[in-house]
C-alpha cells in the first residue's frame, strides 16, 4: 500500500465543449483508454459519515483498492494494488480484500463485512502528461446508471495552480466553468439513490 497526496481540479463539460476542448488541446481518441471504478459502501453509509470514499479501479487489466479522504487541501489517497482473483471477490461477492486498506477501515471501527460494491462508473478517458510543468491534464467521459457526463481534470502540485490551468485552457475558448467539487464516486452513487 502507498499514499499520496492528490489535488486536482475539476470541471463538468457539455458534449459540444468537451469536443471543443479536447480538440484544442489536440488530445487523441487513438491513445485514450477505459478504466471501470467500483464504488464500495455499506448500506447505512458509513463510508460516508467518516468522510471515507472507496474504490476498486479496474485500468488495463490491473485492479487497484483506493480509499481517499479530504485534507485541507487535496485529497490522501492510498492505494492498494490486488490480484485480479480478490478484486473479483469483492465486486462479485463482496469479500473485501486484506491488507493495508482494510487495517485503515478497522482503526476507523468500520466493519468491512458490511461494505459492497454499490455504483459502477466506466470512463473513457484521454490525458496529457507535463512532467515540466508537473501536470496532467485529462478528459472523461463518463458513464454511470443511464448517464454520460464530461469532464476536464488537471491534476497540478497545488490547487490555486490547477484552478489557473482550467483557467488558461478554457477562458480563450469562450467556456463558461464552474468548479466541480462532486467526485465521480458521489455522482455515480446518487445517481444509485435516484433510480431506486
Amino acid at each position: 500500500m502507498y499514499s499520496n497526496i492528490e489535488i486536482e481540479a475539476k470541471v463538468l463539460l457539455s458534449k459540444d465543449d468537451y469536443e471543443k476542448v479536447y480538440k484544442a488541446l489536440n488530445m487523441d481518441y487513438a491513445s485514450s483508454y477505459t478504466q471501470v471504478n467500483y464504488y464500495i459502501e455499506s448500506k447505512d453509509s458509513i463510508l460516508k459519515k467518516n468522510d471515507v470514499a472507496l474504490s476498486i479501479r479496474e485500468k488495463k487489466g490491473e485492479y487497484v483498492l483506493t480509499l481517499k479522504t479530504p485534507l485541507s487541501e487535496g485529497l490522501l489517497e492510498k492505494k492498494q494494488s490486488l490480484r485480479p482473483k480478490e478484486a473479483l471477490e469483492m465486486i462479485s461477492l463482496n469479500r473485501f480484500p486484506l491488507g493495508g486498506i482494510r487495517e485503515f477501515l478497522e482503526i476507523l471501527d468500520i466493519d468491512t463485512d458490511t461494505l459492497f460494491v454499490k455504483a459502477k462508473l466506466t470512463t473513457l478517458r484521454s490525458e496529457i502528461e507535463n512532467p515540466s510543468d508537473e501536470e496532467i491534464i485529462s478528459m472523461d467521459s463518463n458513464t454511470y446508471g443511464n448517464k454520460v457526463d464530461y469532464e476536464l481534470e488537471v491534476d497540478k502540485s497545488a490547487m490555486i495552480l490547477a484552478k489557473q490551468r482550467i483557467d488558461s485552457i478554457l477562458r480563450p475558448l469562450g467556456i463558461d466553468y464552474e468548479f466541480n467539487t462532486k467526485s465521480k464516486g458521489k455522482r455515480a452513487l446518487e445517481e444509485i439513490e435516484k433510480s431506486k
